[in-house]
């Protein structure tokens, strides 16, 4: 409370206090007794009012006592569950859980990671892939401005993510690790690694890599072979030593026949070795007998021409072609979309070919495009423009149903750059992304599909997206959820396939150690996407005939379901609509690979560096007494006393507001008994 607030208070009470002897002590006619009685509760009244009139603020202090937190990670994959480490990390967090000297020291939170991290309820062990950065990160982000010692109890062997070595160096706190596994070294030899594309095309030879890697001391040979079916495709000898104890392998296979091909690889197991899962791995390829072929036309060079290749052929099935404009004209007829890139008057023969043979076009503008070219070449849209440039971003229209798209993060992306100006569409259309100007919608479109005249087109105002992926990037490591929403794009438009009202989509085939999504999208009878409706989605095994039947979830402007709980096999599937007789069926094939069986030690070495490079000490199990002493004769895990100062108006003071009432009130029924009203 300052100095000039007291002065104030002490006026109100001099104030308060004339007032209340002006009124009944000056020639007054109650007797002794009355006067006082009603000077005193006047006084209160007149001075409670004031006192709210200057509102003084008031500080309180409270104190609190905060542990040190103590976050336990556990690696909930199915690598512990193989490595026979189950009831030694359950035991082991039992032990720490139950602990009274620290639970005394420490707030004990409990975590488990495999694909996602999560607070722990139950163990199961049966994660299919175990993502120790991502556990990490988020362990840190929750705790980066507290003490939090972390225990990671894990095998260390990673599936998935970024290299976790690389993330601890940023971590803010100790990290001890509690090795599950031993040390002993086994022979074997195992698939590390085997690359392959995803489609090829037909009569065509496709690549396949395959790193092959040998544990041991003593010279070895076997044999790598692939088999398609009964028939084997391809056969080496391979040796290994302990010393050249890993091999390459580079070779092609014949794409003879259209659809689905499924392989084997094996490299052949050692009489003595341990593990024998990690010397088998399926892969397929679909074989394809014709491409998608898009053609950018562009007089520029630009970065965005080279991230729009990289995204559309980050699908195997397309081919993308980059031409100048005068280059172009003559081999139109040879794509089945074309994308104007900032198109000009060197443009205009492209345009009079494109309109002949009616090809669906993709147009992207920005600084450098001739709007007023632009708008007389062809009659979908048009802008009136300046010579002026604008920063624009994009939000994505969550009521899209023309083809199903999820929100990649279009809102926090960087801006891009266009002229500046009002871009009206002509055509039937439907807004994509629309555009906000420092956050407020312009109620103009920055990405829209048009449907016209029976051919598909986009116009997409603004230029700079490859920042668009590497931003994208850098938020998921991966190029991705970029390359799938421009793949949505690219494959809406490169085909004039009529759209049914129930559209279904899935892959051929799925990995089991990712997820496996099937997507559809349900329209009414006027087109408009119906998100009221109920899917189901019925699974079918075909060697056991057994039927599973899952509701399907509604996710922004689509459906779907992740039926990662399938075992691997072949199955075929109907997806339904409740109470309509529409329904789509198609079928896919989970392979079976178990990343997770592929181990046959922890990882001691590496946890060891990441226990070293954040200050802390790696333990195994057994040495539960060893890791409780270690964080409770650490002196740098202390309890905090913590004070958190608050000022408090008088106002807020609901009591005062009670006395002025009561003050009021007494003087009224005093005067009542009195006979003085």
């Amino acid at each position: 409370m300052t100095s000039e607030t007291i002065l104030y208070i002490i006026i109100a009470g001099v104030i308060s206090l004339t007032l209340a002897l002006f009124m009944y002590g000056y020639k007054t006619k109650y007797s002794q007794s009355l006067r006082w009685t009603f000077g005193l509760l006047r006084f209160i009244t007149f001075f409670s009012l004031l006192l709210l009139l200057i509102n003084p603020k008031f500080r309180s202090e409270t104190y609190s006592i905060e542990k040190p937190k103590l976050p336990v990670l556990v690696d909930n994959s199915a690598s512990i569950k193989e490595l026979k480490q189950t009831d030694q990390a359950s035991a082991f967090i039992s032990e720490i859980r139950n602990n009274k000297e620290l639970n005394e020291k420490f707030d004990i939170l409990l975590f488990s990671f495999g694909n996602e991290f999560n607070e722990m309820d139950s163990l199961s062990f049966a994660e299919k892939n175990s993502n120790l950065s991502k556990a990490l990160e988020a362990t840190n982000n929750l705790f980066k401005n507290q003490t939090a010692p972390t225990i990671i109890v894990t095998d260390g062997n990673q599936t998935l993510g970024r290299d976790y070595e690389f993330v601890s160096a940023t971590y803010k706190n100790a990290v001890y690790p509690v090795i599950l596994g031993d040390s002993t070294k086994y022979i074997d030899l195992k698939i590390e690694q085997l690359n392959t594309n995803r489609y090829a095309f037909l009569k065509n030879k496709f690549p396949v890599e395959v790193i092959l890697v040998y544990n041991g001391e003593s010279p070895v040979t076997s044999q790598f072979t692939i088999k398609q079916g009964n028939a084997t495709v391809y056969s080496e000898m391979v040796n290994f030593s302990e010393i050249n104890n890993s091999k390459t392998l580079n070779f092609t296979l014949p794409a003879n026949q259209v659809g689905l091909q499924k392989y084997t690889a094996e490299l052949v197991a050692l009489q003595d070795e341990k593990n024998t899962n990690n010397n088998y791995k399926q892969f397929a390829v679909e074989v394809i007998d014709q491409a998608t072929n898009v053609l950018i036309v562009s007089d520029l060079t630009h970065p965005d021409i080279g991230v729009l290749k990289k995204s559309i052929t980050a699908n195997e099935q397309r081919t993308v072609s980059i031409l100048k404009p005068n280059e172009a004209i003559s081999k139109l007829n040879d794509y089945q979309l074309i994308i104007l890139y900032q198109p000009d008057r060197t443009f205009s023969q492209v345009y009079k070919e494109i309109d002949r043979l009616k090809k669906n076009t993709l147009t992207f503008t920005g600084s450098e495009t001739d709007w007023n070219f632009l708008n007389t070449a062809q009659e979908q849209f048009k802008k009136e423009t300046s010579l002026q440039t604008e920063e624009v971003t994009a939000l994505l229209n969550p009521n899209y149903g023309t083809f199903a798209m999820e929100d990649v993060g279009f809102s926090e992306f960087p801006p891009l750059s266009t002229t500046f100006g009002d871009l009206t569409i002509e055509a039937s259309h439907e807004v994509l992304l629309n555009q906000t100007v420092d956050g407020f919608e312009t109620g103009y479109p920055l990405a829209a599909t048009i449907e016209y005249n029976g051919l598909r087109s986009a116009i997409w105002d603004g230029e700079g997206f490859w920042k668009w992926r590497a931003q994208s990037f850098l938020k998921t490591d991966t190029f991705q959820e970029f390359d799938s929403f421009m793949g949505k794009l690219v494959q809406y438009l490169a085909s004039n396939k009529r759209r049914s009202r129930l559209e279904v989509t899935n892959e051929t085939f799925y990995y089991n150690n990712n997820p496996i999504k099937i997507s559809a999208q349900y329209f009414d009878k006027n087109y408009v996407f119906d998100s009221r409706a109920a899917l189901n989605i019925m699974v079918v095994d075909r060697d056991s005939e057994k039927q599973t039947v899952f509701p399907m979830l509604l996710k922004n402007n689509f459906y779907e379901v992740d039926v990662n709980n399938l075992p691997a096999g072949e199955y075929t599937y109907t997806v339904s609509v409740s109470d309509e007789e529409i329904s789509r069926s198609g079928s896919f094939t989970i392979l079976d690979f178990n990343v997770e069986q592929q181990f046959l030690n922890a990882n001691i070495s590496k946890l060891n560096r990441v226990a070293e490079q954040t200050s802390g000490v790696a333990f195994f199990p057994s040495e539960t007494e060893k890791i409780v002493e270690s964080l409770l004769t650490n002196e740098n895990y202390q309890a905090i006393q913590k004070r958190e100062q608050k000022t408090v108006p008088l106002i807020d003071w609901k009591y005062l507001l009670a006395l002025i009432v009561i003050t009021l009130s007494a003087e009224w029924f005093i005067r009542k008994y009195n006979g003085l009203i």
